[in-house]
């Protein structure tokens, strides 16, 4: 049986194993492409698990891509705040806006022009809302498919995905839309990393080459990961009565444009009298910040930063993932 062969054969257990055992989320079912593409944006990245309640106040906040084109970007990333990676927020904005205008594109080409689209989420929108044969090809899915080829391609290199995606292409089955998540959910639930699949689950045991020879956790073959960077800093927690000194990060890099207390280079008490002070740290995909956070009563109110009360700072700034440990601060103003 060759490769092609093995994936044909494989289509049917998959989908009948997905019938029954596919979980109940709430963008399942939903054939709008709207709302199948702000899922597919959400999940990027994210485990599905802290998406399921952004995803249901999005859409009730922002039903359609008129509403959501029509808000504010500010009101899109706060609704956002949380989720990380907020680049998917402001590209969601953008992509709107053309949506609202010209309807949403229902070709792969198309989808895969609007802002914030690679070629994966375009394959899933295309299959799942309009029953397209376009396959969506991650990390996920690759682990499944090299797991069942016993394929010792590098799932990290650019053309591995174009390649899988190609052999997908050949075997498609009229569900497109059911296929493409029966092999997220195979890959969530069951084949899933670390080298501790439940094979006993599986549908492809009987199909599954990397199951025969008992090499499971060879799979997938993958580049050796570069140390994250390490970056120190020191975040300014400094308020003056009941406001609070923000800035707002530049529209380039890392949290592009988002809402922070400050960093400083010289000493805290430069700002005031510190009341306490915590270390922390946060990781981002290449990065990690390894930080100071200092509660400062400042001694007068600097021009330099943007002042808020806690109540103002939670109702309109989004203030990423990296600085809740401090948030705490806020409303309390000790630790």
């Amino acid at each position: 049986m060759n490769e092609i062969q093995r994936l044909r054969a494989a289509v049917s257990p998959l989908l009948a194993w997905y019938n029954q055992n596919k979980r109940t989320l709430p963008w399942r079912g939903a054939f709008d492409p709207y709302r199948v593409w702000v899922s597919e944006i959400m999940l990027q990245q994210t485990r599905v698990e802290a998406v399921k309640e952004y995803y249901l106040r999005f859409m009730a906040r922002f039903p359609t891509a008129k509403a959501l084109a029509e808000a504010d970007v500010e009101e899109v990333l706060k609704a956002w705040e949380g989720l990380g990676y907020y680049s998917r927020a402001r590209n969601l904005h953008k992509a709107a806006q053309i949506i609202a205008e010209h309807g949403f594109p229902n070709t792969f080409e198309g989808v895969r022009a609007l802002p914030g689209v690679g070629d994966y989420t375009a394959g899933a929108i295309c299959s799942i809302a309009y029953s397209l044969p376009c396959p969506a090809v991650d990390g996920n899915v690759l682990r499944v498919l090299t797991r069942l080829l016993a394929s010792g391609e590098n799932i990290d290199a650019p053309e591995t995905k174009a390649n899988f995606a190609s052999r997908l292409r050949e075997v498609y089955p009229a569900e497109a839309g059911d296929f493409c998540q029966a092999l997220m959910e195979l890959g969530a639930i069951v084949c899933v990393p670390n080298g501790a699949p439940l094979c006993g689950e599986c549908p492809w045991q009987n199909l599954c080459l990397a199951r025969e020879s008992e090499t499971q956790e060879n799979y997938p073959v993958r580049a050796e990961k570069r140390a994250r960077k390490i970056e120190r800093k020191k975040a300014l927690v400094l308020f003056y009565g009941e406001e609070f000194a923000l800035v707002k990060r530049e529209d380039k890099g890392l949290l592009a444009g988002m809402w922070q207390f400050p960093f400083i280079e010289d000493g805290a008490e430069n700002y005031g009298e510190v009341v306490v002070e915590k270390r922390a740290k946060h990781i981002f995909t290449h990065v990690e910040w390894h930080m100071t956070g200092y509660l400062v009563r400042a001694r007068e109110k600097f021009p330099q930063f943007v002042w808020a009360s806690a109540e103002k700072i939670a109702e309109s700034y989004a203030i990423p993932s990296a600085f809740k440990v401090f948030l705490p601060w806020i409303t309390r103003k000790v630790n």
